[in-house]
């Protein structure tokens, strides 16, 4: 007798082969056997016919370590069939926690973080804490370098000293040794940014050595993307270790139309035996803090000395001058949109643009973001329309590249105006870019299934065969849609009726059935 059998509907097994009408049969959390199954070797029959059943999607970059905690159950995931979040990209995670830098690491994700406890120290302690709830998906952890580097040096813009090297070194290898899937970076981030490719090879090398992947958010996505591959390769290069280029895109219209010329130089590197792939949300807007947009020393000591700054004329009037010298090429204020920050009186703008607010206030747009950092203490999400839908065609259609959301929201409730990508990425794809032609349906459940399980180095989970994890979503390809927009954020994918994380239901017929299947899952040996 088997568990669950999901009886008569297409089977997609994430490799990008053609869909086979066929019973997959559930046996202890496992794939048994993929054919006809009798109706009396089931113990609980899921009819499924007209529906695709696929491996559940794998999100290579998720911000969720921040957010788990206040929503365990990952609604905004299952709703879309996805089943695993890799998580610590963009150089943050929560931990290692180290003794003398709690506060400095706690601001360093201040726009992530959602109450987290912070009791814990490393990623193992971290991991401990997490299987306590009731998760309804899976976590794969990284550790962020941004974290590793405050938690070894705080904050400060220089490079690290030979002990302060071997320390960072030391935190990666205590959390390899926890079982963590990759090192992350962010390199347009402070203090991130003022490390430079030889600190990134040399912390990366604990992380080659045990095979796991190195995910980069690279140091320029606009004017400068070409040489910030380049850095981001020659780590591969250095090292051997496996790079992961997060959330490719070119910003800015000066750039776009460049995306061509990065694939064809991630596909060069991979031809000279680095390996390096991409992923990317489908969007063309991207989603971060308004901080990212300042000049290097304004976040030297990081948002502490941030907010002392911002209380000193002088450097706010310096900030302002930055700022209106890139208006127009790097800094577009009518393509910024306030989307989140704290109690304040910048809070009623959210969802406005910093042209419109500047308007509203009687400021330039330069001033208006100087002035909306000192009020709201340095604290404000934003959303920055700055890519182009030919680019994030261009992107989507390369085969070396992932499906990933860069999404942190788990529940379907709350303030602001997120970005969509965390309600919508998968069922985007599969709506409307396999409905436009962009991906054929096979394609686009392997960018999502099995290549990012690849990455990763899973052999067992992104696939629909005989003694792979059951991990599965089952959708309706011509329903699946994400009604989620800009305007409108908090709404749920459509079209997914199942979603099963280790063979148990954790969505079923548009609802969650709070069944906490989840794990975390950690990196190959």
């Amino acid at each position: 007798m088997y568990d669950v059998v999901l009886a008569g509907g297409t089977v997609l097994d994430g490799t990008g082969a053609p869909g086979v009408v066929a019973d997959v049969a559930v046996e202890d959390g496992r794939i048994a056997f993929v054919g006809r199954v009798p109706r009396t070797r089931a113990r609980r029959r899921l009819d499924v016919t007209g529906a695709v059943v696929c491996p559940g999607f794998v999100d290579l970059h998720s911000h969720a370590d921040f957010t788990v905690f206040g929503a365990p159950g990952a609604l905004t995931q299952v709703a879309q069939g996805v089943t695993t979040l890799v998580t610590g990209n963009c150089g943050f995670s929560p931990f290692p926690v180290v003794s003398g830098h709690e506060d400095e690491l706690r601001a360093h994700a201040g726009f992530l973080d959602a109450d987290l406890p912070w009791d814990w120290s490393g990623a193992g302690e971290y991991a401990a804490a997490v299987e306590r709830l009731p998760l309804g998906v899976n976590l794969a952890l990284q550790v962020g370098h941004g974290a590793v580097r405050v938690g070894a040096m705080g904050v400060a813009d220089r490079a690290p000293t030979p002990a302060e090297l071997d320390r960072m070194r030391a935190l990666v290898s205590a959390a390899v040794d926890d079982g963590v899937v990759g090192l992350s970076s962010g390199l347009i981030y402070a203090p991130a940014s003022y490390a430079r490719a030889e600190e990134m090879a040399a912390v990366a090398e604990p992380v080659a050595a045990a095979g796991r992947l190195y995910s980069t958010h690279i140091r320029d996505e606009g004017d400068r993307l070409d040489d910030a591959v380049e850095e981001a390769l020659e780590v591969g290069r250095r090292t051997g270790v496996r790079v992961q280029v997060s959330h490719l895109k070119a910003v800015g219209p000066a750039n776009w139309g460049r995306v061509g010329r990065v694939l064809e130089t991630l596909a060069q590197a991979r031809r000279d035996g680095v390996d390096a792939h991409g992923d990317q949300y489908p969007y063309t807007a991207s989603s971060t803090t308004l901080t990212a947009r300042l000049p290097g020393w304004a976040m030297d000591g990081g948002v502490a000395a941030l907010r002392e700054r911002l209380e000193r004329a002088e450097d706010r009037d310096r900030l302002v001058a930055d700022l209106t010298a890139r208006t127009g090429t790097t800094f577009l204020p009518e393509r910024i949109v306030l989307s989140d920050t704290p109690d304040g009186p910048y809070r009623a703008h959210l969802g406005s643009d910093l042209a419109t607010i500047a308007r509203a206030v009687g400021r330039t747009p330069a001033e208006t973001a100087v002035d909306l950092l000192r009020r709201q203490r340095g604290v404000a999400s934003i959303i920055s329309h700055g890519m182009a839908e030919d680019d994030v065609r261009t992107i989507l259609a390369d085969p070396a590249v992932a499906v990933a959301s860069d999404g942190w929201i788990l529940d379907c409730t709350g303030a602001g105006t997120p970005h969509p990508r965390s309600f919508g990425t998968f069922a985007r794809v599969l709506g409307h870019y396999v409905r436009d032609g962009v991906l054929d349906l096979p394609t686009a459940v392997a960018k999502m299934t099995s290549l990012p399980a690849a990455r990763l180095g899973w052999r067992d989970r992104g696939v629909v065969r005989p003694g792979a994890v059951a991990d599965l979503a089952v959708f309706d390809p011509d329903e699946v849609a994400d009604p989620s927009s800009y305007d409108a954020p908090w709404q749920l994918a459509r079209g997914v009726s199942y979603t099963l994380v280790a063979g148990t239901p954790v969505w079923e017929n548009g609802a969650a059935t709070g069944a906490a299947a989840g794990r975390v899952v950690g990196g190959r040996r």
